[in-house]
Formats: C-alpha cells, sequence, structure tokens
C-alpha cells in the first residue's frame, strides 16, 4: 500500500511538471541545414543564442523571429529535441541584377538606382522590395512627374537567382499652371511670387526646373511665407495650408492659404548681462533698443540683434557664454529680453570631416575657427561651417555636435561635394553690337580648393583673352592668393583715333580684415602697343609706341548688403588705387563706388549709386590714351559709351576724371502681372572731364543727365535689358541715344 501510494504521487508530479520541462532544454548541439550562400556561423549569430543555454518555447519564437528579421530567409524552421537546436532555412534568392528601364535621362535613372534598397548581389526580400517600388514613386514626384507608373518583372533565374526590372513611365511632369494666394494675404499676389521658389510655368522657362510640382519646393514656399510676414510684423501669421488643385491631365494650380491676423511692433527690449560684464561694452546696442521701440516686429531684426551679441561675445573672448531671447506679447506688442548667461564648458575631443573624396581635408580645416582640444564655442563652429559654405565648392555643407562624455564634444562635418567643371558660353546682342564669349572653368583643381578660369570675349570693340588662377587657402592660411595673364586689344580708331594692345600678368592676395571688410593687394604688368589712324592729332601720334607699365593695386571693399542678388537693403562701399611701380607715362588711378538700397515701401526699392574715378600724371606728362577715362553706358543712360567729354577733332579722347550718380526706384506696380519682369524708373548724371595735354581742347564742365524707364526680363533666349532715357542736359558734341537693349544667354 505504501508502494501504491509512492507510485501514484510519482504520476501525479510528472503530469505537473512534465509539461514545462518538455519545452525546456539545455542546448548541447546547434545544427543548421538548407544554407548554401550564408555561413552557419552568421545564422547562428542571428539566434543570439549559444551552447549551454536552456531554452523554452518562448525562447524558440523569438530565434525565430530573429533569423526572419534578417531579411536573408523566405522560410525558417525551428525546434529542439534531445537537446539538439535545429534550423532548417530557406534561403531568399539572391538578386543577379537590378534594372531600371524607361526614364531617358542617365541622371534619374542613376538616381533611382542609388536609393534602392534591394542591389545586386544582395537577397531578394519582399518587404524591401516593395519598398523601393514605393521609393521610386517618391522620387519621381520631388521631380514633378506626379503621373508616373512603375510596373516590376521579377525573372527567376538558375540556382535561386533572380533579375529585377523596373518599367518606369515617367509620364509627363505636373506644371503649375497658377500659383495662387487666398485669404487676407495683405501683399500682392506679385509680391508673395516673387517670395516662393515655386514658379508659374512659362514656355520661356525651359531652363528651370522650379515650374513643376515639387513637395519639398511646396514646403520651403511655406516657411519663405512665414519668414516674410514675420519680417513684417506679422507675429501670428498661420499658413494654413498649401495644396495643389489639378486643373487638367498635366498642369496643376497651386494654393496658399495665409491669415496674417495682426501686425505687431517692437516695445520694451532689455538686456540682461552676467554681474561680471562691463555694461559699456553693450551701450550702443541698448541705444539700437531705444531706437526699435515702437517700429514694427521683424524676425530679421531680432536675428540681427542675436548675431550682434554674438560678436562681442567673441571680441571679447567671453567662450563660455550663450545668448537666447524671451518674448512677451500682449495686445499688438512685443517686449524683448535678451539674455547672456554662462554656458557648461565642454572641450573639442574630435572634428571629424565626412565625404572628401576629392577635396583634400586641409582645405576644409583651414575654414575652421576652431581647432581640437580647445574649449567648444558653438558661434565659432557655425562660423566654421559658414565659412566651409562660403568656398562654394560643394552641394552641402552639414554638421552634428555629438556629446562625447560630460566634458567634451565630437564634431562631425559631412560635406556633399559638386561637379567642380564648368563649360559656358555666350552671346549677346544690343544697339552696341554684338558680343560673344567662350569660358571654362575648374572649381576646385586637385581637391585643394583652387579655382581655374580660361575665358575668351569678343566684341564690336574689344577682344580678351584671361587665364586666372585663384588659390583661397594659400598655405593653409586665411589669405587667398591669385594669378592671371591676360591680353587685351581695344580698337577705338573710329571713334577716339587709336588702337591698342595689351598684354600682361598680374598677381595679388586678399583677406577679411573684419567682418564684411575685405582687403586686396596685387601687382599688374603689362606690355601695350599704341597705334594711331591718320587723322590723329599731333600729340595724339606722339604717344603712339610700345610701352612697359608694372602697377601696384590695392582695394579696401566694404559690403553691407543684405544679399548680392536681387539687393533691397544696405550698402556697399568699394575704393581702388593702382600706384605706378615701373612705368612710362606714371599715371595714379583712383576709383571709389558707392551704392546704397532701402525698400521704401514694399517691393519698392531705391537704389542709389555714385561713381567716381580719376587718373593723374606724377610726372607732368600727358596721360596715356589707353588710360584716360570713359563712362559706360550703363553709369550715364541715354548717352552712348564713350561719347561724352573732352574731344581732339572728332575723336572722344578721354578725361583725367569721371564721375556719375544714379538714382533708380523698382515701380512693380506698372505691370503687377507680369512675372519675371522688373520696372524701374531711373535719373543719371555724370561728366567726363579733364584735359591735361592741351586746353584749347574741345572740352567742359558741364554736367550731363538723363531720366527714363528700364525694364529687366527674362526671356526665352535670356535676359532682355531695355531702357527708354531723354537727356535733360547735354552738349553739341555729345552722342546720344534714347533707346538701348542687349539680350543674350549663357548655357
Amino acid at each position: 500500500m505504501k508502494h501504491f501510494y509512492k507510485n501514484i504521487f510519482l504520476i501525479l508530479t510528472f503530469l505537473v511538471f512534465v509539461p514545462k520541462f518538455s519545452h525546456s532544454e539545455i542546448i548541447k548541439k546547434i545544427e543548421i541545414s538548407g544554407n548554401e550562400r550564408i555561413s552557419s556561423e552568421t545564422i547562428k549569430m542571428f539566434t543570439k543564442t549559444n551552447i549551454g543555454e536552456n531554452i523554452n518555447n518562448k525562447d524558440l519564437n523569438e530565434i525565430l523571429k530573429r533569423i526572419y528579421d534578417s531579411t536573408f530567409f523566405e522560410d525558417v524552421k525551428v525546434s529542439i529535441k534531445e537537446n539538439i537546436l535545429k534550423i532548417v532555412v530557406l534561403e531568399n534568392p539572391l538578386v543577379e541584377n537590378v534594372e531600371i528601364k524607361g526614364p531617358k535621362a542617365k541622371k534619374i535613372v542613376e538616381e533611382l538606382k542609388k536609393n534602392l534598397q534591394v542591389k545586386a548581389r544582395t537577397s531578394y526580400n519582399e518587404i524591401s522590395f516593395l519598398k523601393d517600388k514605393k521609393k521610386i514613386t517618391e522620387i519621381l514626384k520631388q521631380k514633378g512627374y506626379f503621373f508616373s507608373k512603375v510596373d516590376v518583372i521579377v525573372e527567376n533565374l538558375s540556382d535561386n537567382k533572380v533579375n529585377l526590372i523596373y518599367n518606369v513611365e515617367t509620364g509627363d511632369k505636373a506644371k503649375i499652371k497658377k500659383i495662387s494666394f487666398i485669404g487676407d494675404k495683405i501683399f500682392k499676389d506679385r509680391k508673395l511670387r516673387s517670395i516662393i521658389v515655386s514658379e508659374e510655368y512659362k514656355f520661356w522657362k525651359f531652363i528651370s526646373g522650379k515650374k513643376y510640382l515639387n513637395q519639398n519646393l511646396i514646403s520651403l514656399d511655406e516657411r519663405l511665407l512665414k519668414n516674410f510676414y514675420l519680417n513684417k510684423g506679422f507675429y501670428n501669421v498661420k499658413i494654413n495650408s498649401s495644396f495643389a488643385r489639378l486643373i487638367n491631365d498635366t498642369e496643376f494650380e497651386l494654393i496658399y492659404n495665409i491669415i496674417p491676423n495682426k501686425r505687431y511692433s517692437f516695445n520694451q527690449i532689455s538686456l540682461n548681462l552676467p554681474l561680471d560684464f562691463e555694461q559699456k561694452n553693450f551701450d550702443d546696442l541698448n541705444n539700437f533698443f531705444g531706437e526699435l521701440k515702437g517700429k514694427q516686429y521683424s524676425l530679421f531684426t531680432i536675428e540681427k540683434i542675436l548675431d550682434e551679441i554674438d560678436k562681442i561675445i567673441l571680441d571679447k573672448e567671453y567662450k563660455t557664454l550663450e545668448s537666447k531671447v524671451d518674448e512677451n506679447v500682449y495686445e499688438d506688442k512685443i517686449d524683448l529680453t535678451f539674455t547672456i548667461s554662462e554656458g557648461k564648458k565642454y572641450s573639442i575631443d574630435r572634428i571629424n570631416i565626412y565625404g572628401n573624396n576629392i577635396t583634400q581635408e586641409n582645405v576644409i580645416r583651414n575654414q575652421l575657427l576652431i581647432d581640437e582640444g580647445d574649449e567648444f564655442n558653438s558661434i565659432l563652429t557655425a562660423k566654421s561651417i559658414n565659412n566651409i559654405k562660403a568656398l562654394n565648392i560643394f552641394k552641402s555643407v552639414n554638421s552634428e555636435v555629438i556629446d562625447n562624455d560630460d566634458k567634451s564634444k565630437i564634431i562631425d562635418i559631412t560635406i556633399e561635394e559638386k561637379a567642380t567643371g564648368e563649360i559656358m558660353a555666350g552671346a549677346g546682342v544690343g544697339t552696341d553690337g554684338t558680343s560673344f564669349s567662350f569660358a571654362v572653368k575648374e572649381n576646385n583643381y586637385l581637391g585643394r580648393g583652387i579655382g581655374l578660369t580660361s575665358e575668351l570675349t569678343v566684341s564690336e570693340e574689344t577682344i580678351k583673352g584671361q587665364l586666372r588662377v585663384k588659390n583661397p587657402n594659400y598655405k593653409n592660411s586665411d589669405k587667398s592668393v591669385n594669378f592671371n595673364v591676360q591680353s587685351l586689344e581695344t580698337d577705338r580708331l573710329t571713334d577716339s583715333g587709336y588702337k591698342t594692345n595689351k598684354t600682361g600678368f598680374g598677381f595679388g592676395t586678399s583677406f577679411e580684415y573684419q567682418d564684411d571688410v575685405i582687403i586686396g593687394i596685387g601687382q599688374d604688368s603689362f606690355y601695350e602697343k599704341i597705334e594711331t589712324n591718320s587723322s590723329a592729332s599731333t600729340r595724339q601720334k606722339a604717344q603712339a609706341g610700345n610701352y612697359w607699365d608694372t602697377f601696384l593695386n590695392i582695394d579696401l571693399d566694404y559690403d553691407k548688403r543684405n544679399q548680392k542678388y536681387k539687393t533691397s537693403d544696405g550698402f556697399r562701399s568699394f575704393y581702388a588705387v593702382n600706384f605706378p611701380v615701373i612705368s612710362e607715362n606714371n599715371s595714379l588711378t583712383n576709383t571709389y563706388i558707392f551704392s546704397f538700397f532701402e525698400e521704401l515701401y514694399q517691393d519698392n526699392v531705391t537704389k542709389l549709386s555714385f561713381y567716381a574715378k580719376s587718373s593723374t600724371s606724377l610726372t607732368n606728362d600727358d596721360i596715356k590714351l589707353s588710360e584716360r577715362i570713359f563712362l559706360p553706358s550703363h553709369r550715364l543712360r541715354g548717352f552712348v559709351s564713350g561719347g561724352v567729354g573732352p574731344k581732339d577733332g572728332n575723336d572722344f579722347i578721354g578725361g583725367n576724371y569721371a564721375s556719375s550718380l544714379n538714382i533708380q526706384t523698382s515701380i512693380p506696380q506698372l505691370l503687377p502681372n507680369i512675372q519675371n519682369m522688373d520696372v524701374s524708373m531711373f535719373l543719371d548724371a555724370g561728366n567726363v572731364w579733364g584735359v591735361d595735354y592741351d586746353s584749347s581742347l574741345s572740352d567742359t564742365n558741364k554736367i550731363r543727365s538723363s531720366i527714363g524707364i528700364g525694364v529687366d526680363w527674362f526671356t526665352l533666349v535670356g535676359p532682355l535689358s531695355v531702357s527708354f532715357s531723354h537727356p535733360i542736359s547735354k552738349v553739341d558734341t555729345d552722342r546720344t541715344e534714347t533707346f538701348k537693349f542687349n539680350l543674350g544667354t549663357t548655357f
């Protein structure tokens, strides 16, 4: 009886515990079968399981999932029996080749292939394959092909291999037929269209890709519109929606819904400084705050203030400081509080540079204002990235700051190189005649950031050939050096009685003296031959002959424009002087140009430009004919280029001095519904004077002036510039022109 109860107990114990023990075993061996290309060791790595481990059914499921997640297998079976873990796999086919058919553009095919997950010599996986099909459609949409179709053929080969063939029908690009703005937009559509990147489709915009629907550009448009309204005082502006409405089979209307809300102005602006700061360093900034009170809110103004704070911090070497701004909004006013605080000190452990397959690393590092081992400074880091971008040899420059530990950081800089070679050709036709140009450029020679340019220009009066070399990082410094060789022939026999042929070379250097101030120093040496015709005066004929001249050039460029293209604010001041070093003529030349820009009302931009040039003999000799001064036609419209100033008989000989004043105001309201056209009114005044070799020659100090209207329009064959001018002050000997145009293009 005693044994009976003992047996019953053992049976019950077995029934309770055996289900658990039967699915939990210690692995003594791992057997893998079915694999052909993938090694058993690799599969074992996927399992994340080792001999000696105790596993159950749950563990088996995890192993199964891990092997499937590798994407190498079509089927997997996992089991354990008698302490042997058995894994049976069926490998996914190997992709022998991937082919994309349909797109004619080779660049599109290459880009599509580049973005595929499933490539040649990888395992075929249906999930990745479907993602690739979707990716192709997305890329084509970004390029404007909204109506594309993608069909895929999986071609089975022997030995468990396949070919993938993507048959792509791009279809026609989705054109932007119309761009509309709805809501209480305040500003005119023409102005808003000038802010965004997307453009309406016009037949002459055959080069631009912005006339096609592109979601990335639409997102950029939204940001640009929002920033525009923020800079105009609309603090709570909403770009509620932007959507495209299909008009016909290939054309869309792009619609932006804008709710600007009310306009805000600056009120109280204050600056919080650390106790150990000298207030006097920020006096100018505090005075500026007082001037801003009551003025229109502007995001750009806030950014300028933060930049100015950063400059002061750098100038005073407050390397561990940070600046921020807090905004307090009430009614239609905004209070600003700028706070400078001490940030946590970090050192720079490493600076890594990626993506420079062609460009030498020292070219990039030379633009850095920071170095490994330095104290980390976010301001200097940002300026360094901007310096790299300014080289203009990279498609993109991105940076990432990574916390290495609690005391140091790592800076990763990733660049994407762009094609460095360019071939350009151009042609122009105008009232002054025709012109042709051809140039070949290399912007990153030998990966050292060196620019090489070879160009030829031919016009009615001149033939010019030139070779230029520029190294922006001479001996890994922040100075640039340049060298040029040129030959210039100028034929003025008809209007001025002489012809000159000048051949020579020049070299120089330039560097940033301080923010926005560039200093250039150089030397030019030329051999020159001057010829005169039979009708030239005795004094002109006396200058015929050969000359060897060497000049020292110094220039100072102070540029505070908000942008170099379509400038709407700021100014630029430029001065240059040429000293004779070795010269048979010994003439000193000074040039000064000042330009001022201001947006007086919405997009009505006024430009004031002053130009002055002088040529003076240091030995009281006659100024050489080729160094006498003429006013170009764009500085005195209404008059032929070289058609004002002193005359020797019938020949315009130029003067010792020239100056002009130009006032121009854009008036887009005249043609509000026409894109890519700028209309302006202008007033020009100027003169050329000073005859150094014979006071009896025709010369007058009378100021010439003109008024007129100018139109710049981008057409099918290039930019067209037209001006209608009316001289209001002139002399009888002047050569005038009422109408002037120039039409040309580059390709």
